[in-house]
């Protein structure tokens, strides 16, 4: 089984063609960081408009390092959401027309399930798993019970992980995006040298929840304190700041496979590639972890036709895009 894949959804431009969910054929990725760096952070309109740009380009360089053409395609997969209206069009309605000229299936594919599902792509992932998604615009906690019973229990309640990143990168003159940053300067700095709060809401009823406006806050409480921001200090509060915002997930999902039993882990998104999470991560040898190679954690179209293989939603021509997670993910509240 063949299948394209086409992922739009923020400010990367990808086509991937993927054979049985697992053997890449090829994986174009165009980024646009280049333009949304003196933003610091993502412009939509720009970023529709280098979709458009970019996704010929993409889907011809595709086809060719594949050495096959449409029609020996068996299915056409999309990102439909959540992300940016403007950005999943362009990817969305390529793919439709894909579908439609060359009679090909339509596969509708929800972004962070795509990220949730990633390591399916190198591992043999077993159910089931404690699933956390970490990215610019997510921080979710789900129970997976196989590919069609997630469950979300957790969730941010302000920033994402990965923008309270860019925003600390910000705040220190540091550039975007902040995560690569933040994580560089952090390997030569103290993160006991500062004490931020950790990024949770600790409320029972809230206790899978994040939120990092507080900790945000802290940092920049701080730094207006310091007279002389040296070279040192920068990496110190780099590496507290990070050891703060990554920690709550480890113990978050840590809590979560002690309470279910569960012991494995599936870590994703684009902040899985930060290596102070990784190292928790995969040093626990209490669970099972699972993170995709950096390549598959930021955002691609190899794990947008991957999630169509395993899961094989079949969309029509009318079928719209979607801002927000999708209704298909059930739990104690859909965000």
């Amino acid at each position: 089984m063949t299948i394209l894949g086409i992922e739009t959804s923020c400010d990367e431009t990808s086509v991937a063609i993927v054979r049985n969910g697992k053997e890449v054929l090829s994986n174009i990725v165009i980024s646009q960081i280049e333009f949304h760096k003196e933003f610091y952070g993502v412009l939509p309109e720009l970023a529709s408009r280098k979709h458009l740009e970019f996704i010929n380009i993409a889907l011809e360089k595709a086809l060719s390092e594949s050495k096959i053409s449409l029609k020996d395609i068996d299915k056409v997969a999309a990102t439909f959401g959540p992300g940016l209206i403007s950005s999943l069009l362009i990817g969305v309605n390529v793919a439709k027309t894909i579908s439609f000229f060359y009679d090909k299936p339509l596969i509708k594919v929800d972004h962070v399930e795509a990220h949730l599902f990633s390591p399916f792509i190198e591992h043999d992932v077993e159910f089931p798993f404690i699933g956390l998604v970490v990215s610019g615009g997510h921080t979710n906690l789900f129970i997976v019970k196989d590919f069609y019973n997630i469950e979300l229990v957790g969730y941010t309640v302000d920033d994402a992980v990965g923008e309270a990143f860019d925003k600390v990168a910000k705040m220190l003159g540091l550039g975007y995006p902040g995560g690569p940053i933040i994580d560089k300067l952090s390997t030569q700095g103290n993160k006991n040298a500062f004490k931020f709060p950790l990024g949770a809401v600790e409320k029972e009823y809230d206790k899978y929840n994040f939120s990092y406006s507080g900790l945000k806050t802290s940092v920049l409480y701080t730094i207006r304190k310091i007279e002389n921001l040296t070279p040192q200090t920068i990496n110190d509060i780099c590496a507290s700041f990070q050891k703060s915002a990554i920690e709550v997930l480890y113990l978050k999902a840590k809590r979560l496979s002690k309470e279910t039993g569960i012991k494995n882990i599936v870590v994703a998104g684009g902040v899985s590639a930060n290596s102070y999470l990784r190292e928790i991560f995969l040093s626990d040898k209490d669970i099972k972890c699972y993170i995709p190679s950096p390549k598959y954690s930021t955002d691609n179209a190899v794990m947008v036709a991957s999630l169509a293989f395993f899961k094989p939603i079949e969309a029509s021509i009318e079928d719209d895009v979607y801002p927000r997670l999708a209704n298909i993910v059930k739990g104690k509240r859909n965000v």
